[in-house]
């Protein structure tokens, strides 16, 4: 619905006519699609697609995104063991939790997750990380199931450079064999997948309008890191399997790269997250196109001069390195602006808006994106459902159901 944000601005405003403000919203149109379309990347490689829950945090949502995209989504990537708890309750299964932790807290849910049947797997990058693991297992005498995280970050000039995140010290073939082998010298402990995120790929706008030059040396640079880490997780593969060890999950990519890690002949299955709200850090992609989903919108409180309005609240910033791509994205109507002395504050957001916006009242809507997909759900309890240019209802986040997981 918002191709045109200025035709979708007053469907959206008409919408949640007489709700509360602030509120979130989901355009369930363009939700569905973005699962549509999602699947479609794995269409020709016949990879299945594991659903990031940090990116949704909502299970309404969660459950809809397997009940329309059928048997292309399999599994769910967590962010903590105490919400892989909260997924298993609520009938979830197939859960890979993508964050190390040895907290005893953590491990006593991992135990009772695996004595209920629930297919679980805590991702380990280090020997103190399995040693808790046997430790624990030995003690509850059950086996418990881990994931081998290997970095795949790009180090083209060695160790001066290092393209991407700062995740798993595990990076080339020998380092995967040797702590595999060592799980398996351990009792109550068994590695059984093997997960590795390109963040560099999957995560890095390369299509950003105006932005050609910029565009063009990203997308260089994507193409050969790709080459680089598809070669490098081959050979940690076919290194493990050598050995013996059967690893039956090879997790790959992220909503960015969907298209280039589907294509990885190593990779059994990849993972999508962002790709469905879209928010305003996952719109402008050379390789995929999603369309944006979810909003929030504030109510015009003030008109402090001729061409502004200020907004109550907004101050939803995205975590991770600060700039100002993480602030709330103002999208509709189109060509907003922030002040830049105030930003998005705590209470209130001046915008200053563009010679072609419709007249705005006290009272009125303006709509937001987050920088971030899942963190939205953090600020609100529901999420309203739009479909069809109309409201149908809310579901509960994580929040709302009186959950917060970090």
């Amino acid at each position: 619905m918002a191709k045109n944000n200025n035709v979708a601005y007053p469907v959206y405003r008409d919408a949640i006519e007489g709700l509360r403000l602030p509120l979130a919203f989901v355009d369930l149109d363009a939700f569905d699609a973005n699962i549509a379309y999602v699947a479609a990347t794995q269409k020709e490689t016949g990879k299945t697609i594991r659903v990031a829950s940090k990116s949704i945090r909502s299970i309404a949502l969660l459950r809809r995104v397997f009940d329309i995209g059928g048997p292309a989504f399999q599994g769910i990537l967590a962010f903590t063991l105490e919400e892989a708890a909260y997924l298993a309750e609520n009938g979830f299964d197939d859960i890979i939790v993508a964050y190390p932790s040895v907290q005893p807290t953590d491990l006593d849910l991992m135990i009772q997750l695996t004595r209920k049947g629930i297919r679980l797997s805590l991702v380990i990058d280090s020997r103190e990380q399995l040693e808790h693991l046997s430790m624990r297992g030995r003690e509850a005498d059950i086996t418990l199931a881990a994931c081998l995280d290997i970095d795949m970050s790009w180090r083209p000039f060695g160790k001066l450079a290092h393209l991407g995140v700062r995740r798993s010290p595990v990076r080339q073939a020998d380092e995967a064999v040797d702590l595999v082998r060592y799980a398996a010298e351990l009792p109550n402990v068994t590695i059984e997948a093997v997960m590795g995120y390109e963040a560099q790929i999957a995560s890095v706008n390369d299509a950003i309008p105006g932005k050609q030059l910029m565009n063009t040396v990203l997308r260089l640079v994507k193409r050969r890191s790709m080459r680089e880490l598809t070669k490098r997780r081959e050979r940690i593969v076919a290194a493990l399997r050598t050995a013996g060890f059967a690893i039956s999950v090879i997790n790959g990519g992220g909503s960015g790269s969907l298209v280039a890690t589907g294509r990885d002949p190593s990779v059994t299955e990849v993972t999508a997250g962002s790709a469905f709200f879209a928010p305003g850090l996952f719109r402008h992609f050379h390789d995929v196109s999603f369309q944006p989903a979810a909003f929030f919108a504030l109510q015009v409180a003030r008109i402090p001069a001729p061409g502004m309005v200020t907004c109550q609240g907004g101050g939803y910033i995205a975590s991770g390195e600060t700039d100002l791509n993480k602030r709330p994205w103002p999208v509709m109507p189109a060509g907003l602006s922030y002040i830049g002395i105030e930003g998005a504050g705590e209470v209130q957001t001046p915008l200053t808006l563009p010679p072609s916006c419709p007249g705005l009242s006290v009272g009125d809507p303006i709509f937001f994106q987050h920088a971030k997909a899942g963190e939205l759900c953090e600020r609100f309890n529901s999420l309203h459902l739009i479909q069809d240019k109309r409201h149908i209802g809310e579901v509960a986040t994580y929040r709302g159901a009186g959950k917060a997981f970090l």
